[in-house]
């Protein structure tokens, strides 16, 4: 029991983060029904400017502090919001009208083309950074189960930003022109919802939640690298998948049902090596019984 609790509970830390993630696929796919394969690159890049922000910020709060830790964070979520809007207004807005077969190879374009500029020697270069350390480290027992101090953190942080992105999301008045979008943009045109602030706020969100999520995963790492998205951002991808794409619970769900599949999948000897492959084997067998996700509901095309 001991060994299943902490199991859980890191599982649950690392679902928490392809949950936020997951989150940034799923508002992008349910406003403009295609996939941002450059998402997982947002979260190396809030990765990376948490790891420049530190030791400037160093000067003027205390090091590996909540405040300074809060402040990184912020920083770093905004720098990556803009990013965004800026990859949706110069890679995606141009081609919004093409097919979605052009968007997506543009989006896998942009992607690459972030990876390989990043891994230049006069920007990031390409070899592992150590990753400063964000947040004094401890951890809580509780009998044979302890919890990390980080993991903790984690948990808290990701309950609240999946909250307030609900709240954002049912509560608001651009909440519910993003609603109307996702159900039909040429209506929600006509009754006047300025798409393309949408589309940009919609990007921006996503992309916020991808730095923090950049930032947690760094601080379980060992060290970061221009490459490092690529696992996340496809496991995050397949649990929007798992949960039913365009879903925001259901890619929560499916972030942390991934994140605890893997966690348990390692802890089993036998099985560590074959996590990754237990994970996608989950994501066919769902695509093949229920292709619509786990909370997604399938929908009739007119022909």
């Amino acid at each position: 029991m001991d060994w299943f609790l902490q199991q859980l509970i890191n599982g649950l830390a690392l679902g928490s983060i392809y949950a936020l993630v997951a989150l940034g696929y799923t508002m992008v796919y349910g406003v403009l029904r295609f996939i941002n394969f450059a998402h997982s690159d947002v979260l190396m890049l809030g990765a990376f400017s948490a790891y420049f922000l530190a030791p400037p910020l160093a000067r003027i709060l205390p090091a590996s502090s909540i405040g300074s830790a809060i402040v990184i964070i912020t920083i770093s979520a905004a720098i990556c919001a803009v990013i965004g809007i800026l990859i949706e207004f110069l890679a995606y807005r141009p081609l919004r009208q093409r097919p979605k077969l052009t968007v997506l190879i543009t989006a896998i374009g942009v992607s690459l083309f972030i990876e390989f500029t990043c891994q230049h020697k006069a920007v990031f270069g390409a070899n592992t950074k150590p990753f400063p350390r964000l947040l004094p480290e401890g951890q809580l027992a509780f009998g044979a189960v302890s919890i990390q101090s980080n993991d903790l953190v984690v948990l808290l942080v990701t309950g609240l930003l999946l909250a307030g992105l609900w709240l954002i999301v049912q509560h608001t008045r651009t909440g519910t022109a993003m609603r109307a979008v996702s159900f039909n943009e040429k209506a929600a045109a006509l009754m006047g919802v300025n798409i393309d602030r949408i589309i940009s706020f919609t990007f921006g969100l996503g992309s916020a939640l991808a730095a923090v999520a950049g930032i947690f995963y760094a601080m379980r790492s060992p060290g970061i690298d221009p490459l490092m998205g690529m696992k996340p951002g496809l496991y995050a991808f397949v649990a929007a998948v798992i949960g039913g794409i365009g879903n925001l619970p259901g890619a929560a769900l499916g972030g942390l049902l991934l994140g605890m599949l893997e966690t348990f999948a390692g802890g089993i000897p036998g099985l560590s090596n074959y996590r990754d492959g237990i994970a996608f084997a989950i994501l066919i067998l769902i695509l093949l019984f229920k292709p619509a996700g786990l909370l997604g509901k399938a929908q009739a095309e007119k022909v």
